[in-house]
């Protein structure tokens, strides 16, 4: 799948929006108050405001918005309506927004049909319906019941109805072969702005990445990484493995004696095969030598520093990287020109072993400031950067988690590979 070769937005002649009716797939699957349904932060619907915007200022006639929210499993549950974002979204829009409390459906596109003037709508929550999905579970049984395809396929039908082009502006469930995502039938379909911007930085880092070339790489379980490891491998100059699954790669590799820390059983069988792929492609992998222990997985266990000789006393878990580690890995991030970040490397969330992470992330703002360009791969990543308010100081923090690391993993995305084809530009290939 080549990322670069798809349509976005700014591809299109703007007069080409006027007077068209404009479906936009956006993720307003915002956190709310559990007791008020009261949104607690609305950052994904002020994320969605530059298409929204957009599409308006080139003179839409209609601009209809469809999004999930939560899960509520295929059937209509007023815990999860949308008509709290409905005014939420008015207010940061300052523009009209009319809220329909069906996603689909005669009655829907008649109401649609008539806006005009740029008029915005907002439609109810797409996982109302079980097509939207393709299955739920019984709430007696846990059994899974399908959609039939005939059923699927009409819903798709009814979304495609509503409007003259499809933006999907959504990266987040990208990687869902959901019906909002791959069942609008029309062309052309459009990556937004946001959609747009994920695809160009992941396409900078996977189709033509400038060199040195490092990922970062932390997590729990080697298992749960091998796939993206290998992938990597193809690609990168330089391997960073910490976090969790580093005790298991050293364990297998130098013996290094882990106390309590974290062992995958399963990926240790792996790790033989992924140092032999790295030689071959001559990646130079880089491991934490020291660590910053705990006696407790708690955030005020007490703390020790070890080195590799001196090993993790029984009893002891590794939770974070030491300073040693954490000087060596900021040398290999201020030489290299593209920095891909997935993973913490400790412990974050306990302030006393989050030090390693904010290491990490303080050499990569450092390098982004000398021109590196530094990816971070949304998750837990994404997490430490908001936790140091350091979003705006990187090149770029992806808004897909999941959708971020199945692209990592060389994995094609249903919904960027729905998008229409930019015939201008030339397919670069993962």
């Amino acid at each position: 799948m080549s990322l670069s070769s798809k349509q976005t937005i700014t591809d299109l002649p703007a007069n080409e929006i006027k007077g068209k009716r404009v479906l936009i797939r956006v993720d307003f699957n915002v956190p709310q108050d559990k007791s008020t349904g009261q949104i607690t932060n609305n950052a994904r619907i002020v994320a969605a405001l530059p298409t929204i915007k957009y599409v308006i200022q080139n003179s839409a006639k209609s601009v209809i918005l469809v999004s999930h929210l939560g899960r509520p499993n295929g059937s209509p549950n007023p815990k999860y309506t949308l008509r709290p974002v409905a005014d939420e979204l008015k207010k940061v829009l300052g523009h009209e927004v009319t809220f329909i409390d069906a996603c689909v459906g005669a009655e829907v596109e008649e109401k649609v049909g008539a806006g005009k003037d740029g008029q915005v709508f907002l439609l109810e929550n797409l996982r109302f319906h079980i097509e939207e999905e393709g299955s739920k579970k019984d709430d007696s049984t846990g059994q899974k019941i399908k959609a039939s395809p005939e059923a699927i396929e009409a819903f798709r039908l009814s979304l495609t109805k509503l409007a003259d082009l499809y933006i999907n502006d959504a990266f987040g469930t990208a990687h869902r072969a959901h019906s909002s995502v791959v069942g609008f039938k029309g062309e052309p379909r459009l990556a937004g702005f946001l959609m747009k911007r994920e695809l160009e930085f992941f396409s900078k880092v996977l189709e033509k990445p400038e060199v040195p070339f490092l990922a970062i790489l932390g997590g729990a379980k080697v298992s749960d990484k091998i796939q993206l490891i290998e992938n990597l491998l193809d690609k990168v100059n330089k391997l960073i493995v910490c976090g969790g699954m580093a005790f298991t790669f050293k364990k297998i590799l130098d013996s290094v004696e882990i106390g309590n820390s974290l062992f995958d059983e399963e990926g240790s069988k792996k790790v033989h095969d992924l140092v032999a792929k790295a030689k071959k492609n001559n990646v130079e992998l880089l491991f934490p030598i020291d660590y910053i222990c705990g006696d407790k997985f708690d955030k005020d266990a007490a703390r020790k520093t070890v080195t590799d000789s001196q090993g993790i006393p029984s009893g002891w878990m590794g939770l974070d990287a030491g300073p040693a580690s954490r000087e060596e890995f900021k040398k290999s991030i201020l030489s290299s020109k593209t920095i891909l970040w997935n993973g913490p490397a400790g412990v974050f969330e306990f302030d006393n072993f989050a030090e390693g992470s904010k290491a990490m992330l303080d050499a990569c703002i450092e390098a982004c400031q000398k021109g590196s360009t530094v990816i971070v791969g949304g998750g837990d990543t994404a997490t430490v950067c908001k936790k140091y308010g350091a979003e705006d100081k990187l090149s770029h923090v992806s808004t897909g988690g999941g959708a971020s690391l199945e692209l990592l993993e060389g994995k094609n995305l249903p919904g960027v590979a729905n998008l229409s084809f930019n015939f201008k530009t030339p397919p670069y290939h993962l």
